[in-house]
């Protein structure tokens, strides 16, 4: 399987904006981010000529690497949403909020989602009282994500309430950090997902 191997924070300098990669570290002034907040390399400061398929395209990229999708798998989330009934973009965004790894993510048990992601594969949390270790697993209403008796004396597992108290949960999603576990109430809807996505552009890309 295909994995990215080198700085993650070249990927937000590429992408124009923080997709927050490394959790807490991407709100302190080591984030290089902020220190140069220029695409990398050579060439990353000069001024260039961009296209209507480059916007398109940097905005694919975006949403693909802030939840950590291949390409093939991302496209695969297209084609269902474009299927699906409502609104294509809403549609893909909902499909990739609800998958295992960023739900365990929203609830604060993970500082980032690969973390949350690593801890998925490790079998490390339950959804509905059954081990799981498959990150893209699409989550529903009414599913609850814990942490085993087993499993809590993990460090950054530990500091789940604190995580939540700083960072909030979303309003489809209930935490209890005292208990290490989650509940999914509700589908979410595109006015939860904060972060500046333009999905618009999305379906444009694959669209033509």
């Amino acid at each position: 399987m295909a994995k990215y191997t080198e700085a993650k924070c070249r990927m937000c300098r590429r992408e124009g904006c923080k997709l927050f990669l490394k959790g807490d570290r991407c709100f302190t002034d080591k984030c290089a981010y902020d220190r140069r907040p220029y695409a990398p390399g050579q060439h990353g400061r000069a001024r260039k000529k961009v296209s209507e398929y480059a916007v398109q395209l940097r905005e694919k990229q975006k949403v693909r690497r802030t939840y950590g999708v291949l390409e093939r798998q991302f496209r695969g989330y297209f084609v269902k949403a474009d299927m699906a009934k409502g609104v294509t973009g809403t549609n893909l965004l909902v499909s990739l909020e609800c998958r295992l790894d960023n739900v365990v993510y929203r609830l604060g048990f993970a500082n980032s989602r690969n973390q949350a992601r690593q801890l998925v594969r490790h079998g490390v949390f339950t959804l509905n009282g059954h081990k799981v270790n498959v990150p893209s697993l699409q989550v529903k209403v009414g599913d609850v994500v814990a942490v085993p008796e087993k499993n809590r004396q993990i460090p950054v597992l530990a500091e789940a309430q604190e995580v939540i108290a700083r960072r909030g949960c979303p309003s489809w999603l209930e935490a209890d950090g005292a208990a290490f576990k989650g509940t999914v109430k509700a589908v979410p809807q595109r006015e939860d997902i904060q972060f500046p996505i333009n999905e618009q552009l999305i379906v444009e890309l694959y669209s033509k």
